[in-house]
């Protein structure tokens, strides 16, 4: 058996992994980023892939590289929202705001290459299978690479290894905070295709949603006009869908993809819950999907993911420097995340409770009834809150019947506002944890009497 010994074991070569992996390497440490594909096959991972743009990454890749390399469409401007019940459209501007469509493999190779630019030793072909631990604290890790046994020895270890970690089954997380409350029931599983047509779609400037059963939706994101990301989801605590044949049954309902050519396809599981209440333990950090890092109602989580590994990184090398990688040292982590992204991602969550409580078609009939504009601002977007006495009068006469449904949805944002003010106040060392999470807790369960949602925590 080899073992190796390092600053930092990365595992897995995400969006996470490889940012935290290239801001370690930044910061002079001696870094290993382990990612069980080969390296042809790396970054080929089952995403949705669309983003928002670059500016947001932090800068320890080149980020011009990455956008003129695999961003294929920046043009989006607009959602659109299709009822299955009418065949109508909502169309949702972004407001002055622009998103776009990456080739997410193409992708994937630009940031496995510019982390390994950036200084850090990736290891493909690595499958990792076990934590080294001794007295609670992680230590490293066991795997295989090329049928042969290695164990990689490091002062912190930071997992990227995606949803449902094997990392987190294998370790013993029982002495810190580490937020081990993760059930399948949490988590979405998804399914899509990358399909050329033969002529160029009528919407490739939006992003095309549809409601579908057991609480999910299609989705239709144009690479290009001609190149089309499709797919879908649903939540694993609704009966099991057939995604596949539900996705070919609405592609066939669809003039656009008549003699449509598949050039691709793959399928996922992704957390559709809130980011885990603390993703540290002594020696140990977890990113990305691995930490509930994507937003839980649209499953987007690649801003986010390069974030948490960066921050990551930069904690971790500060407690290495410092020689001290207890849970009271990484914890700043844990601060950074949930009151950043963290804090939107649980208040989406709480949308994600509601809708949990009621059938698809209860929540479609409310959407359709809403304006667009006020359905952007329930969610807790930006935008208009008053409306005119005449779209008042409208807005009542359509959604006569759904009164009470609109008065839960209501209490549900003013929740969310709420919320994200207790993540504001997320403690600055796990001593004060405690206090925290009750109060957190005592808002949700509220949520809960009020929509008559089953616990999801």
């Amino acid at each position: 058996m080899t073992t190796e010994s390092h600053d930092v074991v990365v595992v897995g070569g995400g969006t996470a992994g490889c940012f935290a992996a290239a801001t370690a390497a930044r910061e002079g440490l001696d870094v290993a980023l382990l990612e069980r594909k080969d390296e042809e096959e790396a970054g080929h991972i089952a995403c949705g892939d669309g983003i928002k743009g670059t500016s947001a990454f932090p800068d320890v890749i080149d980020r011009d590289r990455l956008k003129a390399e695999s961003f294929t469409n920046e043009g989006i401007t607009r959602a659109i929202f299709e009822n299955p019940q009418t065949g109508e459209s909502i169309e949702i501007p972004f407001g002055g705001e622009s998103g776009a469509v990456v080739d997410r493999w193409a992708y994937g190779q630009v940031l496995l290459d510019e982390t390994e630019r950036a200084g850090a030793d990736i290891r493909y072909g690595t499958v990792v299978q076990d934590v080294v631990q001794s007295n609670g604290r992680i230590e490293g890790v066991r795997a295989t690479r090329d049928g042969d046994p290695v164990t990689h020895e490091a002062n912190v270890v930071i997992d990227g290894a995606g949803a449902l970690s094997l990392l987190q089954d294998a370790a013993d997380l029982s002495g810190s905070h580490f937020d081990t409350n993760v059930d399948y029931s949490q988590f979405c599983s998804a399914y899509r295709e990358v399909l050329e047509v033969p002529d160029p779609v009528e919407w490739d400037d939006a992003l095309v949603f549809k409601p579908t059963e057991e609480l999910g939706y299609l989705w239709y994101f144009p690479r290009s006009a001609t190149e089309i990301n499709a797919g879908l989801g649903f939540q694993m605590n609704r009966p099991p869908m057939k995604l596949v044949d539900a996705l070919k049954r609405d592609l066939r309902e669809r003039e656009e993809f008549r003699n449509a050519t598949v050039t691709d396809k793959l399928g996922a599981a992704l957390p559709t819950r809130r980011p885990y209440d603390s993703a540290v333990h002594p020696g140990y950090l977890a990113v990305g999907d691995a930490a509930g890092h994507v937003n839980p109602c649209t499953g987007g989580g690649i801003p986010g993911a390069a974030k948490a590994g960066h921050w990551a990184a930069r904690v971790a090398a500060e407690a290495i420097s410092d020689g001290d990688v207890s849970e009271a040292a990484l914890w700043e982590y844990n601060r950074r995340v949930q009151t950043d992204f963290g804090k939107r991602f649980a208040a989406m969550d709480l949308y994600n409770v509601f809708g949990g409580a009621h059938e698809v078609d209860e929540l479609v009939s409310l959407v359709t009834a809403l304006p667009g504009q006020q359905l952007v601002d329930a969610v807790g977007r930006t935008g208009t809150a008053s409306m005119g006495l005449g779209l008042k009068l409208k807005t009542v006469l359509k959604t006569f019947g759904h009164w009470g449904l609109l008065r839960e949805l209501y209490a549900v944002q003013k929740a969310a506002g709420e919320l994200k003010g207790i993540y504001d106040t997320y403690p600055d060392d796990p001593a004060h944890f405690d206090a925290w999470r009750a109060e957190r807790d005592a808002l949700v369960d509220r949520v809960y009497e009020v929509t008559g949602a089953d616990p999801k925590y």
